[in-house]
């Protein structure tokens, strides 16, 4: 792909989001040739999927150096602390968002194997190859809408080392068998480490603070974010709203007064029953439902609503818990529904946004601002002239992919355009010919053997055994 000039629609949402910064935090705004960066970026971003400064340099055919782009990403005092929270109210105001759900997951990136200079990476498991490798983890906070799903905030998470080594340490004692008063005791929690929960509390805190205007309706999380910790903070930040999660099916309710696993309760004295139901108001899918109101142990024995629910060729049940045990049984399961959202926007958040492909700067300050980069461009495309028609006209909007695609033709198109609008057409098209040639070098290969000597591959009749 080749950058001549950034994409118009790009550089409309710089100069909005410029208008927001300056409402917001005056004396953020930003330069023209701040401006110009950006919008190159986001554009790079678009057309390369990645965050590289190599690759964006190719694909400028060198109008744009490796070097400054670099600088301008370190040294430039562009206001990154804001930048983030002015786009989202930039989409906020375009699209008249007042309220909706705030929806919690965390994605893990893979890095290698061995990295020192990449901010909070930590070992993990890699699902592909069983193995282990050095990664990051990102937890995110999205609202979903009744138009669009938006990413408005996220925070590194890293686990505290020298717990990690603890916990190892305490596995390995215990397949020994040796007692727990033997073994060493757990360490105090490090707050430079916060776990997940504390980090999705700060993140709500935030949205509570920089949004007051929307009005949050439920919060929802994974089983990860099921402790009470979360359940009643999240819920109490907001005034009691509903924060719907997930138990394990191990964990201990009250029923008359006896202890019984969430799981023998539902598959004993509660079973479910059939029923249809409407997922993410599409299609209706077949289930099995059975819900009460029950006291959770590890809720400290609050009451909660908590639901069993299975779908058709599912054979275990999830169960789901809620704070607020004044919803309907099939409000809960459609709300809670709703967090699949997430699932999608890190689909394509890896696949088209850059942040899943070489967004490896360095540092904090690197692998933040980078991250900022890729949520910005999620941000632009909202506002995609197309994308923001299907919104404002209550039609189904375009994926990110097909989206990326049509944008990258069109940036492609107004590039062939600039070319035609020359007074030499001709000469122009030799002399960027001849850049391509200089810039575009071809590297040797070592998977061939072309040029190399292979070694001589014939027995020696003298050594043959007698």
């Amino acid at each position: 792909m080749i950058i001549t000039d950034s994409a118009s629609f790009i550089k409309n949402y710089i100069d909005d989001l410029n208008d927001r910064l300056k409402q917001y935090q005056p004396g953020a705004e930003l330069t023209a040739i701040q401006k110009s960066w950006l919008s190159f970026c986001l554009t790079g971003i678009l057309m390369v999927n990645a965050v590289c400064w190599a690759k964006f340099e190719r694909a400028s055919i060198g109008s744009y150096k490796l070097a400054a782009l670099s600088w301008m990403f370190r040294k430039s005092k562009i206001s990154w602390d804001f930048i983030l929270f002015a786009s989202v109210k930039l989409i906020f105001k375009k699209f008249g968002i007042t309220g909706g759900v705030l929806v919690f997951d965390e994605s893990d990136r893979a890095r290698s194997k061995t990295t020192k200079r990449i901010y909070k990476t930590h070992k993990q498991k890699h699902k592909a190859s069983g193995g282990y490798v050095n990664g990051q983890t990102v937890v995110l906070l999205l609202l979903v809408t009744d138009s669009i799903t938006i990413p408005v905030g996220f925070k590194f998470y890293m686990p505290d080392p020298v717990v990690s080594a603890w916990n190892k340490e305490e596995e390995r004692l215990k397949k020994k068998g040796i007692p727990k008063s033997k073994r060493p005791v757990k360490p105090a929690l490090n707050p430079e480490y916060p776990k997940k929960i504390q980090l999705a509390l700060l993140l709500l805190e935030n949205f509570k603070k920089d949004h007051p205007e929307i009005t949050v309706k439920c919060i929802l999380g994974d089983a990860l974010y099921g402790p009470d910790e979360f359940m009643s903070g999240a819920s109490d930040l907001f005034g009691g709203i509903q924060v719907i999660s997930q138990l394990k099916s191990t964990q201990n309710i009250q029923f008359r007064g006896k202890k019984k696993t969430v799981k023998d309760y539902f598959d004993v004295t509660n079973k479910g029953v059939k029923a249809t139901i409407r997922v993410r108001g599409g299609e209706e899918q077949n289930v099995t439902i059975s819900s009460a109101r029950l006291k959770v142990d590890a809720h400290g024995g609050k009451k909660r609503f908590v639901i069993a629910l299975k779908y058709d060729g599912e054979k275990d049940y999830r169960y789901i818990v809620a704070t607020d045990v004044s919803w309907r049984t099939i409000d809960i399961i459609q709300a809670y529904s709703l967090r699949w959202l997430v699932e999608v926007f890190f689909e394509d958040w890896k696949l088209y946004e850059g942040w899943g492909q070489e967004a490896k700067q360095y540092d904090e300050e690197g692998s933040s601002r980078g991250l900022i980069l890729s949520l910005l461009l999620d941000h632009c495309l909202l506002l995609h002239p197309k994308q923001k028609a299907c919104v404002e006209n209550k039609l189904p909007v375009f994926t990110v992919g097909s989206l990326q695609r049509r944008a990258q033709m069109d940036v492609l198109l107004e590039s062939v355009k600039s070319l035609l609008k020359e007074q030499d057409p001709g000469s122009k098209l030799k002399e960027m010919g001849q850049v391509i040639k200089d810039f575009f070098c071809l590297m040797p290969s070592k998977k061939h053997m072309s040029g190399r000597p292979m070694g001589r591959l014939e027995p020696t009749p003298s050594l043959a055994l007698k």
